[in-house]
């Protein structure tokens, strides 16, 4: 009987098994290194200790995995090559608490149809016990024989996609091809430190790893893989709350990369990438990162298997969480915290829950806005409930300049002793004498210890220097020369002076809550039935963030309050964004994204400008500033504000001991 009917159209019909085999090979086997990824999963969910992989051309020629785990029984062997075989699961319920990385039942299935398949296998410790499978992607049964083997498994893959000629042509070059397979290698030794890892490729060893359970062990084929300079320049994390527990190495914004190709993230010790894991990692690094730069890290979540769905795709790369708000909420807040904690000595400063900005009750900034103007020193002008200043004549030139100087002149208000110590040099009163500063300078050892030294107010041991030393010089008016007791420390005065007082800010704002500004007449906008839907179920969460939304329609929403500092903002365009992220991840930053930019511009048109001479005394009040400060390390832009050069990088500039 024809395929085709009457009017020309084919027929259906079921596919042959081997095309079926083929076309499904297409989303697991996509070239060498998936391969590779595998059979190294089957070998570690087989229990082994060890594994080897021995590559030719790229892994296009041969792939070889030996591993020395359980083995797979004889009567299995043809099974294991059918599609949907497994031992990993027997039920729903298996598949909804996943424990094993691999589940399928397709990896072999998949591969054995594009390739020269040979599978090894022995359960017993008699080598003679051994038996083989052959599978040459034809529709032929899979041919098995008794062949010598030590306990374990070895699966051989040779001249892969030959009889695909089209998947075959798509493949790069053989350097190309390894340094695929290098990374799903690295991806895999990371997921497991307890197994032993040997990659060979053309007969040379590549990397051999040996396991190990304790941290160091970790940390040691952390360097093998991504290098000394990542732990070096990294902090060790370790926090659990709710069932979740996040361990790992995250590196400090001043450690950053031009691509994101060191970040490795695990959820039950399989790779994953997921785009709620990347927001959630994005805010943590927000302001301290520079544009267009990129965080490293290594990262381990364990939940409860049953929190979280694998079976998302055959590649298993991607993931979905149960309460994925949860989640978000507690990789961010741990990095977050993590980063906020580093200060410039490499120790933690006081827990986030005593920052260091002043913690008295104070007006907020609205309710205590000062216009500064022209008059002399200690003038102040009143303002009216509209903002417009009253007795103060000053026009600006630049949007939002007004905004910034009332803004500025609240804050220092509410902070005279910041403002004395670090923005102004008050000139003496008439009726007193004119005395210089007493300079502050000192002088250390090669062991650290201080001589001839008159310690600032507030140090705690005059004995010792603290991390960022005493100011010795200004250089240009720009930058702050400190000698510090392993060498020399230079310091962006603008940069630093930045980052503090934006950290005060924030802290100040946002630890008496948003203040918020009802509109006049509210912004009617058009949405969908599931925003408005959204909306209502989030009302709570979008009022904490200082918006206060009203159903008008089944897809209208009236915008009735916004933050006071946005109200001249774009308020729509903020709405539709929170909505979408609330829509995508469960939380939005969106809102406090925008304060935090206002609160930077800020801080940066207050900050001590360049040029601008700083006494030794204001020079030693800004560095200890930095020490207590939540990432002082980096401005608001993520710029670096200072730079070390110890006595040793001096002593090998210029020769000294060669």
């Amino acid at each position: 009987m024809s395929d085709f009917t009457a009017t020309g159209i084919r027929r259906i019909q079921a596919l042959a098994p081997r095309l079926a085999n083929q076309i499904a090979a297409g989303e697991v086997v996509e070239r060498p290194s998936s391969v590779v990824k595998e059979l190294v999963e089957n070998a570690i969910d087989a229990g082994s200790s060890r594994i080897e992989i021995e590559l030719e051309s790229g892994g296009s020629r041969l792939i070889q995995v030996r591993d020395n785990g359980c083995g797979i029984e004889h009567d299995d062997l043809g099974l294991a090559l059918s599609r949907h075989a497994t031992s990993k699961i027997t039920s729903l319920d298996d598949l909804e608490g996943v424990a094993s990385l691999g589940f399928r039942g397709e990896a072999l299935a998949a591969t054995s149809a594009v390739s020269r398949l040979e599978l090894y296998s022995n359960t017993s410790d008699d080598p003679v016990n051994g038996w083989r499978v052959v599978a040459e992607g034809r529709e032929m049964a899979p041919r098995l024989s008794p062949a010598p083997h030590p306990r374990g498994t070895t699966v051989a893959v040779r001249d892969l996609f030959f009889n695909t000629p089209a998947r075959r042509k798509f493949l790069r070059t053989e350097k190309t091809e390894f340094n695929h397979v290098e990374e799903a290698f690295r991806r895999l030794a990371l997921s497991r430190q307890d197994v032993d890892l040997v990659l060979r490729h053309n007969q040379k060893t590549v990397h051999q790893l040996m396991g190990g359970n304790s941290q160091a062990a970790m940390e040691k084929r952390i360097a093998q893989l991504l290098g000394r300079g990542f732990l070096d320049n990294a902090i060790h994390i370790d926090m659990a709350a709710t069932g979740l527990a996040l361990k790992g190495w995250v590196g400090l914004p001043s450690h950053t990369r031009s691509q994101a190709d060191q970040q490795y993230f695990f959820v039950n010790g399989r790779v994953i990438r997921d785009r709620l894991v990347a927001h959630a990692v994005r805010q943590a690094y927000r302001d301290v990162l520079f544009h267009g730069r990129h965080p490293v890290f290594v990262l381990y979540l364990d939940l409860d298997a049953h929190g979280v769905d694998v079976n998302v795709h055959p590649t298993k790369h991607e993931v979905r969480f149960r309460d994925g708000r949860l989640v978000h909420d507690f990789l961010f807040s741990s990095l977050h915290r993590a980063l906020a904690e580093v200060r410039p000595n490499g120790h933690a400063a006081a827990s986030p829950e005593t920052p260091s900005a002043p913690t008295a009750p104070a007006p907020r900034f609205d309710q205590q806005r000062m216009a500064l103007n022209e008059a002399p020193s200690g003038a102040t002008a009143s303002v009216t409930g509209g903002g417009e200043p009253q007795g103060g004549q000053y026009r600006s030139s630049r949007p939002g300049e007004q905004q910034v100087r009332e803004f500025m002149a609240g804050y220092r208000a509410l902070h005279p002793d910041h403002e004395a110590r670090l923005l102004t040099s008050r000139a003496p009163a008439d009726d007193q004498p004119t005395t210089p500063p007493t300079p502050v300078s000192a002088s250390f050892s090669r062991e650290g210890r201080v001589h001839q030294q008159t310690a600032p107010e507030g140090a705690v041991d005059a004995t010792r220097a603290p991390p960022l030393g005493y100011a010795v010089a200004q250089l240009h008016g720009v930058y702050i020369l400190s000698q510090t007791e392993r060498g020399m420390v230079v310091v962006d005065m603008h940069a630093a002076h930045e980052r503090i007082t934006y950290e005060r800010m924030k802290a100040q704002y946002l630890g008496e809550g948003i203040d918020t500004q009802p509109l006049l007449v509210p912004v009617s906008m058009s949405v969908s039935e599931a925003q408005v839907e959204l909306a209502e179920r989030e009302q709570a969460t979008i009022e904490a963030m200082g918006v206060t939304l009203e159903a008008a329609g089944p897809e209208t929403l009236l915008i009735r309050e916004v933050p006071a500092l946005l109200k001249n903002g774009s308020v729509e365009a903020l709405v539709r964004e929170m909505l979408e992220e609330l829509e995508r991840y469960g939380r939005s930053q969106v809102v406090k994204d925008h304060l935090f930019d206002l609160l930077s511009t800020m801080a940066c048109h207050g900050s001590v400008r360049a040029n601008r001479r700083l006494e030794i005394e204001e020079m030693n009040a800004l560095l200890r500033d930095m020490e207590r400060t939540e990432r002082s390390g980096q401005c608001n832009h993520g710029r670096p504000t200072w730079t070390e050069m110890s006595m040793r990088d001096l002593d090998r500039l210029f020769l000294r001991g060669q």
